[in-house]
């Protein structure tokens, strides 16, 4: 198959290797491009442990000075992908919930206890879901430090444009909803709704798929859980 890969470059080589790694091409256009906020105000606290929802969250923080100060914290991702950023950037205690940001809710209320002390949360400026709501309504003291954003692609990418208008392409990766909404706006805008019939938009998570409902023509097809193993066993062999 002929995928196209819409991640942010941070996170699109490890994805464009497993899936040339299953006989596909790919063709590599990021819809979203990360900008680090390296002068955001980090807080010092006696934290209990650090929450990622995002790899790029975990890149942001490993960035920065203070960070090698809190090293030594349990760390609880979002999934797999956030877990080895976490590892790789040298965190040595860090587990991963489902691939959602419930999951993440449920597995850290099962883990540990609100009076231990505060959590971190290290994030975007866009977030997929209320993480701090669903664990400060557990007893849990959450602080949200926004260190990275994601900014949409203004146009869609020339490589996009023109394997979607050729008809070259058998499908499209989506793993966030907003990489989702851009992918559905930057289509109409390019005047190509009518190319993407037939089209296989391989998703992350049902919130994924909706974001799409601009574009009927695609052929949408959903990720039993949400990480990326999931997700590639969509894929026809």
């Amino acid at each position: 198959m002929r995928l196209l890969v819409t991640r942010p470059e941070e996170d699109s080589a490890s994805l464009a290797d497993a899936l040339v790694a299953l006989g596909h091409e790919v063709v590599m256009a990021p819809l979203l491009t990360i900008r680090f906020l390296d002068d955001a105000f980090l807080p010092g606290d006696r934290w209990q442990a650090l929450l990622f929802t995002s790899a790029n969250g975990v890149r942001a923080l490993a960035r920065r000075k203070e960070a090698g100060r809190l090293l030594p914290l349990p760390v609880f991702a979002v999934g797999p992908a956030s877990a080895d950023a976490a590892r790789a950037a040298g965190f040595a205690t860090v587990e991963a919930a489902g691939g959602d940001v419930t999951s993440l809710a449920a597995y850290v209320s099962g883990a540990i206890k609100p009076e231990s002390g505060p959590l971190l949360h290290v994030a975007g400026t866009t977030l997929a879901g209320d993480l701090a709501g669903m664990l400060g309504a557990q007893g849990f003291d959450v602080k949200r430090v926004v260190l990275y954003e994601a900014v949409p692609a203004p146009v869609l990418p020339e490589a996009a444009r023109q394997e979607i208008e050729e008809g070259l392409l058998d499908g499209v990766l989506l793993y966030s909803p907003r990489t989702a909404r851009t992918f559905a706006s930057l289509v109409l805008e390019a005047g190509l709704a009518n190319r993407t019939e037939g089209l296989v938009a391989y998703c992350l998570s049902s919130n994924v798929a909706k974001a799409l409902r601009d574009l009927p023509g695609l052929t949408v097809k959903i990720a039993r859980e949400p990480d990326q193993a999931a997700l590639l066993a969509l894929l026809p062999a």
